[in-house]
């Protein structure tokens, strides 16, 4: 524009030289407004684009619970393995947190050591798991638990023409007791016969080992105590077949293995020892066992 006279000197605009209100955006040039021309607290909720702050904006450890809405974190926002147990409140974890096949029994142990941990169920109204060693659970389950059976049958039939003790063949077991502390429940049942003779004396006796275990201290004679047996005088003979059972709890304090075992004894000059079968006729038969139970202690 022209001038009449002298030309102004050139001035500064000033933000009084501009009215309120007439900068626009489009006034602006992109990137030109820093933070520096931003004034403290300037920038509202309402200046951000929805979605326009993301992970980068955020400093380290600056969102707390407090920022959180309830039920707003869901398994998608957890990472493998995030959650610890110390992040699992106590007694929060029941029955219907667990997957069916979670716990099983499918894995079969032929043994387990005192210091191996099981699983048992409190019978409280918790009805909660808890771990115990099995040397605890063997001391709190008491006394008189049967450990292990170990039995044999003799079905066929023995005879013995010897005077005193002998073996019977097929009547003999053996056990290996798990603790000295354990005892041995010993039964044995027995069908005695004899052939013709006067004089009847047969019987027999239960050994462990070379031992002699539950026999009768009331004999004159040692040597003719037995565990059972009988004596009969007749002059003609019988042909009975006799049952003949006997039960004793022995206490062997071993963890070595044992070896029980039935001995039949006949003492006459004359005559046999039968077992399962009558003394004057094989026709009739019978049947003998032995049994030997571990009980705990």
């Amino acid at each position: 524009m022209g001038f009449i006279g002298k030309q102004p000197a050139k001035a500064a605009i000033t933000s009084s030289d501009i009215t309120d209100g007439v900068v626009t955006a489009d006034k602006l040039a992109s990137d030109s407004v820093t933070t520096a021309k931003i004034a403290d607290n300037g920038v509202t909720t309402a200046k951000i684009n929805a979605d326009a702050i993301t992970d980068a904006k955020i400093a380290d450890d600056v969102v707390g619970s407090e920022h959180l809405t309830a039920g707003e974190v869901d398994t998608t926002a957890l990472g493998a393995d995030a959650v610890t147990a110390a992040k699992i409140a106590d007694d929060a974890i029941s029955d219907e947190h667990l997957d069916a096949t979670a716990i099983t029994g499918q894995t079969a142990e032929t043994s387990v050591a005192d210091d191996d941990l099981v699983l048992i169920s409190d019978t409280s109204a918790s009805a909660a798991l808890k771990k115990m060693t099995v040397s605890n659970l063997v001391a709190n389950a008491g006394g008189g638990k049967i450990g292990q059976v170990v039995s044999t049958f003799k079905s066929d039939a023995f005879s013995s023409t010897a005077d005193g003790f002998f073996d019977i063949t097929g009547l003999s077991v053996s056990i290996t007791p798990s603790a000295t502390s354990s005892k041995v429940l010993v039964i044995s049942d027995l069908a005695l016969s004899a052939s013709d003779f006067a004089s009847y004396n047969i019987g027999f006796k239960v050994l462990r080992g070379s031992t002699s275990i539950g026999i009768s201290t009331a004999g004159a004679s040692s040597s003719l105590n037995y565990s059972g047996g009988y004596n009969l005088n007749t002059s003609t003979g019988v042909a009975y077949m006799f049952g003949n059972s006997k039960i004793f709890l022995d206490s062997p304090s071993s963890t070595s293995s044992l070896t029980y075992k039935v001995q039949g004894s006949k003492f006459d000059s004359a005559g046999t020892f039968y077992l399962n079968r009558k003394g004057n006729t094989a026709n009739y038969g019978g049947a003998s066992s032995i049994t030997v139970m571990e009980v705990l202690a």
